[in-house]
């Protein structure tokens, strides 16, 4: 899928906030939302990364929920009765600590009845963490499945609280490999991966990236893993040089790849690929790297072209990303769609439930879902983990790579 920026897309959001559909929407304050009409409460935790490096996977999450609030001003019905929803939604600031504080918190303190942390694996996981030790029902996404399960005691280990519904990384893997094999190269693959829980997921060398580059007959060239945020390449660098490496495969974020290219270029290596995963996801990600990324690659797993409708509003892809793009005047971004999701998932669940304040019962509606959503059916227990779901299915859509420069619109 090719992609290419637009412009003249504006940066600012805009303060009048439209419904889902035809939902009005309501004035929200953060952190905590204020509660919709009814005889008792039902809190939800919201755990994002809403500011620092990871803050891009963040941002569709304060728009998401302000729709939910809007969606729900009424309460929800459950049972016969009506149920108000709070919701109380915090910034992680892209830190895993701060995520397991945070969540620890809400559990504790604010006594919530669900979790939902929202995207990466540095605040999907300490969050989950949290919820299995103290037994809170946590619904989460925007990580691959094996980012959620290997760190946390491996796909032969149950969860009894946690569940987790995205692509896995032999779906994605397959598609760089694929797309390079459409390119002449030397077969050379250098390994970018940091020194985190998301490196350490996509460098295994069992089920990650290297082991899938080997098995489509590329040759793996992988270095020390990096610092985030470190400001000297020169290690890597200088191993991809000495091995000749033409393609540069792995994972990174914004800040960190645009360092990379930048000493590339000043050290006189210039590889024919780049294919990370995560940087280069984002309309402002491309624009933050200029010039420095094009020809780049990526992979894709949410579009307007998603060929599903949403179970809350009947919206589809493409509208969802339209009413996004009116509104705020930025781009669609690839969480929006996953965000919405989540949300699908809450609030089926809770009417679901024999008794939505109660954490166990809670529980028992969540391991039960079997919904289709804008991103595919979600349904736990047939999945490559008893908690897990893949979100994509190959007889219908499967993660793209994209060539950049992108098109967004």
């Amino acid at each position: 899928m090719e992609m290419k920026i637009n412009p003249a897309a504006k940066l600012d959001r805009r303060t009048l906030l439209k419904g889902l559909g035809a939902v009005t929407a309501a004035t929200i304050a953060l952190p905590h939302y204020a509660r919709a009409q009814g005889s008792k409460t039902i809190k939800i935790g919201v755990i994002s990364p809403m500011t620092g490096p990871l803050s891009l996977f963040g941002d569709t999450d304060a728009y998401t929920v302000d729709k939910i609030m809007a969606l729900v001003k009424d309460g929800i019905e459950v049972g016969g009765e009506t149920y108000n929803i709070e919701i109380l939604l915090r910034d992680a600031q892209s830190n895993p600590n701060k995520a397991a504080e945070l969540a620890g918190d809400l559990i504790l303190n604010d006594e919530v009845a669900l979790m939902l942390p929202a995207s990466t694996t540095d605040i999907n996981n300490p969050t989950a963490d949290q919820c299995e030790l103290y037994g809170v029902p946590c619904i989460s996404s925007n990580s691959p499945w094996q980012a959620f399960v290997m760190p946390r005691g491996g796909a032969e280990n149950p969860f009894q609280w946690t569940y987790h519904f995205f692509w896995g990384l032999e779906d994605v893997l397959g598609t760089f490999t694929g797309m390079w094999k459409s390119i002449e190269t030397n077969g050379k693959v250098g390994m970018l991966f940091p020194r985190n829980a998301d490196g350490e997921t996509w460098g295994n060398d069992d089920y990650g990236l290297p082991p899938a580059v080997r098995d489509a007959g590329f040759e793996a060239i992988a270095p020390s893993m990096f610092e985030p945020r470190t400001n000297d390449f020169s290690a890597q660098i200088s191993e991809f040089k000495a091995n000749d490496c033409e393609i540069v495969g792995g994972i990174t974020y914004v800040a960190d790849l645009k360092t990379f290219i930048t000493q590339c270029n000043q050290q006189n290596y210039k590889p024919k690929v780049v294919t990370v995963a995560a940087a280069l996801l984002f309309p402002s990600g491309i624009e933050a790297m200029g010039e420095l990324g094009e020809g780049m690659s990526s992979e894709v797993w949410w579009t307007p072209a998603f060929p599903y409708t949403s179970s809350l509003t009947g919206q589809t892809s493409r509208e969802l990303a339209d009413v996004w793009e009116e509104e705020t005047g930025k781009q669609w971004t690839q969480p929006l769609g996953y965000a919405h999701a989540l949300w699908e998932v809450i609030l089926d669940t809770l009417k679901r439930s024999s008794d939505p304040l109660d954490r166990e019962a809670n529980r028992e509606a969540l391991a039960a879902t079997n919904l289709d959503t804008l991103v595919g059916k979600i349904s736990f227990g047939d999945g490559p983990h008893p908690n897990v779901c893949k979100s994509l299915y190959p007889d219908v859509l499967q993660p793209e790579a994209a060539m950049t420069p992108l098109d967004w619109a």
